[in-house]
């Protein structure tokens, strides 16, 4: 098992979240978006999170290659956030936050299945390789906040695009893991969509993304307001 490649992966992908959390909103009023547009990128951004897992895990179902996927989604995830040095307004800066994340957000759940399927019966190292993840969210935040004490904020775009090519390139190094194809019979969608259990698994996702948008976009914004650096 790849244990290091696929916990570099995590690392790069929840660094990248960790310069977004606390600092991008900051980015965003610093280049002078009002607070209802830094919403509405916001909004942007979960909106793809909605659709574009679904779109490239039907792309990896047909394909069975989903390592391709994966590398493909990285990749211009990169290639289409390099443009916000280009972006003076807010349409532009709509469209490089609605494509960069279409990919961006389409990765990790394909990723998921790749680590999950490279450990088979071994899912109790899961957790061993998935706190990569949050050891990079951890040393993103950390940091970036010192760095941004003593430059301007403005610069947060050099060091997120440095974390989409480190993750596109972590991607390169992990093969396509073997996966056994199982032919389930299927109980249709609106039959598993009634199950009680769904419905409050739903109700609670619906509810913890619902604190997700206030906490993500506005958050760092409250806390400058108290006088935080």
């Amino acid at each position: 098992m790849p244990y290091w490649r696929l916990s570099g992966f995590y690392f790069f992908y929840f660094a990248l979240l960790g310069a977004m959390v606390p600092y991008w909103s900051l980015y965003l009023q610093d280049s002078g978006f009002s607070p209802a547009q830094i919403g509405l990128l916001g909004a942007i951004m979960m909106g793809t999170k909605v659709l574009s897992p679904y779109l490239w895990g039907w792309l990896a179902d047909v394909t069975r290659q989903r390592m391709r996927v994966i590398r493909l989604g990285a990749l211009f995830s990169a290639l289409c956030f390099s443009f916000i040095f280009y972006s003076d307004n807010f349409a532009a800066m709509a469209l490089v936050v609605g494509s960069f994340t279409f990919f961006w957000n389409a990765v990790l759940a394909q990723f998921e299945v790749v680590t999950l399927a490279y450990l088979r019966e071994r899912f109790s190292r899961y957790s061993n390789i998935r706190v990569w993840g949050s050891v990079g969210f951890i040393v993103s935040v950390c940091a970036l906040g010192w760095v941004f004490d003593y430059i301007e904020i403005r610069y947060l775009p050099h060091f997120m695009i440095l974390f989409l090519v480190s993750m596109w390139l972590s991607s390169l190094f992990i093969d396509e893991p073997v996966v056994q194809v199982r032919r389930e019979i299927s109980r249709g969608l609106l039959a598993i969509l009634k199950r009680p259990s769904v419905l409050a698994f739903f109700s609670v996702c619906f509810l913890m993304q619902l604190s997700h948008g206030p906490y993500y976009t506005f958050y760092s914004l409250y806390l400058e307001g108290y006088g935080f650096s």
